[in-house]
């Protein structure tokens, strides 16, 4: 099992041998594998991961893309903490949209993270590892939502690049990957409660770099996708054969609601898509709390078909130790 956090600058991973208790911890710092904008700096403390799939020898990873606002805290003045309200940031490794080669040293061990490697299934083909090209503010993936519909930048989403992701703003959460086509789930900003997906396709462009495609209408380098889930942001991405599950919880500082959706077919067209909330399966309500239990990721496991949720702020009755916590698992 394959976890990150958005406070760090590493991916964790467990394994298990029963299937039910995930341990045997290892870390993989990511500024070993692929090349972090903040690195070596202040502010190389985090990457704000939102989102990770593994397809085709690789493990795939997304950043939010967005900026944050700074947090009220309750000590200090009144009049300074207003003022620390007023305060955004762009900073860090948010801006990231990556791949890693992920194979096995040898029969039966677990898997590994590298720089590059030869496939073991095509050993004329080696896997490397790539990124778009980005910094510490911007990446490839903004500069075309910016110079988007002629240089206008892109009526849907331009506007919000600069507003703080649990402000409504831009905030890529979720990320499924099936074929050539990455999907990128949006937390926000969600548009008079219809929630987006960004579809991009990316070759490789030189020692560690990956290019967008134009795989848009009108030569635009994504394609648009926009589902009603009923005012609720995406919070997660899952490929179920032809199908996308969708985590959707709140876009702002909220608990709750939270469900599963299914987008039927999803994979079966190549053209941008308006899914209405008719169109859509309800799979699960996921249950939250007050303050804590925030569901943040889901994966499948197989034989049988179910899934596996992991939260952000897990409750006193979740924590196990203080480095265990208790995930669910939903039948589907």
């Amino acid at each position: 099992m394959w976890l990150a956090s958005d406070e760090t600058t590493s991916v964790e991973r467990l394994s298990s041998d029963d299937g039910v208790t995930f341990n045997n911890h290892q870390p993989f710092p990511l500024n070993d594998l692929i090349d972090l904008p903040a690195q070596d700096t202040e502010d190389d403390q985090e990457i704000d991961i939102e989102g990770l799939d593994h397809h085709d020898s690789y493990l795939w990873l997304v950043g939010s893309h967005s900026i944050k606002r700074k947090k009220v805290e309750k000590e200090g003045t009144t009049e300074k903490q207003i003022k620390r309200l007023a305060k955004t940031e762009i900073k860090g490794n948010r801006f990231i949209l990556a791949r890693i080669p992920l194979v096995e040293t040898h029969e039966g061990a677990n898997q590994q993270l590298v720089r590059s490697t030869a496939d073991p299934n095509n050993p004329s083909r080696e896997l490397k590892a790539g990124q778009l090209e980005g910094d510490v503010k911007s990446n490839s993936l903004v500069n075309a939502i910016l110079q988007a519909d002629e240089g206008r930048g892109d009526p849907h989403f331009a506007n919000f690049l600069t507003i703080p992701g649990k402000d409504n703003g831009f905030d890529i959460e979720g990320l499924a990957v099936s074929g050539d086509r990455i999907f990128m789930g949006l937390r926000g900003p969600v548009l008079r409660g219809w929630a987006g997906i960004l579809e991009v396709s990316v070759n490789e462009a030189g020692p560690s770099r990956l290019n967008l495609r134009d795989n848009g209408p009108d030569g635009r380098q994504y394609k648009k996708h926009f589902l009603d889930l009923k005012g609720l942001g995406v919070r997660d991405l899952c490929v179920d054969g032809n199908d996308l599950l969708i985590l959707a919880g709140p876009t702002m500082n909220l608990d709750g609601p939270v469900a599963v959706f299914r987008w039927r077919n999803a994979l079966d067209t190549s053209d941008e898509q308006l899914i209405f909330s008719d169109e859509l399966e309800h799979v699960i309500t996921v249950p939250n709390g007050v303050g804590v239990d925030h569901a943040e990721g889901m994966t499948l496991l197989t034989d049988p078909e179910r899934l596996l949720i992991v939260y952000d702020s897990p409750g006193a009755e979740r924590k196990i130790s203080d480095k265990a916590v208790k995930a669910d698992v939903f039948a589907l």
